[in-house]
């Protein structure tokens, strides 16, 4: 169970958002967002902001910081070290079955993350055989090989159920804008309502996306009955 960072928006959530950091971050990285993006109406939420592992990275030379999985490649079709994905899709179920033990159904959690960690997001979200309430992938890629891109369409029918808000930079030097427009792409192939930004901005998140964001939360939450 990966340490971690709490904010609860109010007293006994019924819904919980689980936000993966980038690359050399940490759990911290993310949480002064929590009062730009929340509405003062929206139910009570519990923001649950995990910190990855230390860990060497190889294209860092071999130093160690937290990520999510070892960088092996600049290349995005062999990048992400496929058993360092594994194992933090693995983290992230841990963190998902944590919430539901807590009284947060999966119908009501939100998977969110930046760039490695939107990686993580879109890798745990293809293998989920109980929909989640939606996945957040921003200025991020599908982290998969060239063999895993063949069987996409193995992903589980209830996977493609969830709603998925995609946001890049036009002009990201970390993470290609190609990247995240493929990952959109392939995305709707497979049949996810995916929701997709563009801003004039590079590895980073702007006003305007937390504006979008927080529209596209708007309807991720407006799904609960006991809201109405």
């Amino acid at each position: 169970m990966p340490e971690r960072i709490e904010k609860e928006t109010g007293d006994s959530p019924r819904w919980s958002v689980i936000w993966l950091h980038g690359l050399g971050a940490d759990g911290t990285d993310f949480v002064p967002l929590v009062p730009e993006l929340v509405r003062p109406q929206w139910p009570a939420i519990r923001f649950v902001f995990p910190h990855a592992p230390v860990q060497p990275v190889t294209i860092n030379g071999g130093m160690r910081m937290r990520s999510w999985y070892d960088i092996v490649s600049f290349d995005l079709t062999g990048r992400a070290d496929a058993k360092g994905v594994d194992e933090s899709v693995a983290r992230v179920e841990a963190l998902i079955a944590l919430e539901i033990e807590r009284g947060v159904p999966a119908s009501r959690i939100v998977l969110a993350g930046f760039s490695q960690g939107g990686a993580v997001t879109l890798a745990a979200g293809l293998r989920r055989t109980e929909p989640l309430a939606g996945l957040v992938a921003l200025s991020t890629y599908l982290p998969l090989g060239t063999d895993a891109l063949a069987r996409l369409d193995e992903t589980p029918v209830a996977a493609r159920a969830q709603p998925v808000f995609v946001a890049h930079g036009r002009q990201d030097p970390v993470v290609p804008y190609a990247a995240g427009e493929d990952a959109a792409r392939r995305l709707r192939a497979l049949g996810f309502a995916v929701d997709f930004h563009a801003y004039p901005m590079q590895h980073q998140v702007c006003l305007e996306e937390i504006d979008a964001l927080r529209g596209w939360f708007d309807r991720v939450l407006a799904t609960d009955s006991e809201n109405r």
